[in-house]
């Protein structure tokens, strides 16, 4: 007998996922606080951080809560681990890097747009870096060949027509459905995330908001990007740190995305290219 789907509850919590976030948790907690007149409880879906940033928040704000996830388990299994963390009550997650920065009313914002669109399944913002500049964060599903396009000319050709068609966000700046949204900032629909499992924890880091929203869009929900709410995200905190491994993890998750789309004895010449191509890429980036 197929079990009931879960009813959830219309509380809102925030999962951040920490590894040794230093003092850009305290910003994210303390601007968080603007951004919504809702209550909010905070999870810190913590892999492993030896700083001592998230035991000072937990200890500091009454609303957060430390949850250690026994190893790093990369975003997405962090992420989970936070999630499972909540009890039904909490029909609203959501996941949110702890180098962010909310602007006023941002998640109210997020919120409302739920009501606007009632088959969403994830919401994102506009997203800008420190300079202002508009994040891409709302893409197309990369197909094989923009794909191919976008990852071997996007570094020595930035104009190419497949980055640009990638990236076609940072000018369509208007409430719409996208094909995914980064995973630096979602809202989530917890009755969305829960009917395709959430993250996939293969992905250690990288492309697990591409794969989430291309299965939540299968599955009938709607990423929709609202850049009425804004924050700005601090990238790279964490992963500066260990810089070479998360290239190499980029590279990765970028195969995991393509070979797990192009599966059987047919596609194993395609597979081969890209694998060719990515080590090529990883090579040149190393230097």
């Amino acid at each position: 007998m197929t079990a009931e789907p879960t009813a959830y509850g219309d509380r809102l919590a925030v999962v951040t996922v920490t590894y040794s976030p230093g003092d850009t948790l305290d910003r994210f907690i303390h601007t968080l606080a603007g951004a919504t007149r809702r209550d909010v409880r905070v999870i810190l879906a913590d892999n492993g951080s030896v700083d001592g940033a998230p035991e000072a928040a937990a200890a500091a704000h009454d609303h957060v809560e430390l949850v250690r996830t026994g190893g790093n388990l990369g975003y997405g299994g962090g992420a989970n681990r936070g999630v499972a963390a909540l009890g039904p009550e909490y029909g609203w997650v959501v996941v949110a890097n702890p180098d962010l920065e909310w602007s006023p009313g941002s998640l109210d914002e997020l919120l409302d747009a739920t009501d606007r669109w009632p088959r969403g399944g994830s919401f994102g913002p506009l997203i800008t870096e420190r300079s202002g500049e508009v994040y891409p964060s709302a893409r197309e599903v990369p197909s094989l060949g923009k794909g191919i396009g976008h990852g071997v000319l996007g570094k020595v050709w930035p104009a190419n027509p497949w980055t640009r068609a990638y990236k076609q966000s940072a000018a369509d700046v208007r409430e719409r459905v996208a094909g995914w949204l980064s995973g630096s900032c979602l809202l989530l629909r917890r009755a969305a995330f829960d009917s395709v499992d959430g993250f996939d924890a293969r992905y250690f880091m990288y492309f697990e908001d591409v794969d989430l929203g291309e299965r939540l869009g299968l599955a009938g929900w709607q990423n929709v990007y609202v850049p009425s709410a804004k924050v700005m995200h601090i990238q790279g905190v964490s992963t500066a740190k260990v810089s070479d491994k998360m290239l190499v993890a980029h590279h990765d998750s970028a195969y995991r995305y393509i070979a797990d789309r192009h599966r059987g004895v047919v596609w194993a010449p395609v597979r081969g290219v890209v694998k060719a191509g990515l080590a090529v890429r990883l090579r040149m980036e190393s230097r």
